[in-house]
């Protein structure tokens, strides 16, 4: 039928803990299932990272220092990239740490 099916990666957000405090976080962005990062692009502060697929596409974010990342400047982040706003209540558990 010509038709292919595409699996998607959901979006999801892992925090690293060390020591019981958050030591970086990152933000699975929802992108086709398998598709890896090809290159990665640090803000001029290193706080955030994102990650590429050779399409060009924004895979991921790596917050470098959570407690040093406010949600409203990784939504901007999230808006420069096309993507949709992370939801107070999802990034309570990195500002929480």
């Amino acid at each position: 039928n010509g038709l292919r099916v595409v699996r998607m990666t959901e979006r999801s957000l892992q925090i690293t803990y060390r020591k019981g405090r958050a030591f970086a976080a990152y933000l699975h962005l929802s992108h086709p299932t398998g598709e890896k990062s090809a290159r990665t692009v640090a803000s001029r502060d290193g706080l955030l990272v994102v990650d590429y697929a050779a399409t060009g596409r924004a895979v991921g974010v790596e917050i470098t220092a959570p407690q040093a990342v406010s949600l409203e400047r990784l939504n901007q982040l999230l808006a420069e990239l096309g993507e949709a706003p992370l939801a107070e209540q999802d990034y309570k558990p990195v500002r929480a740490a």
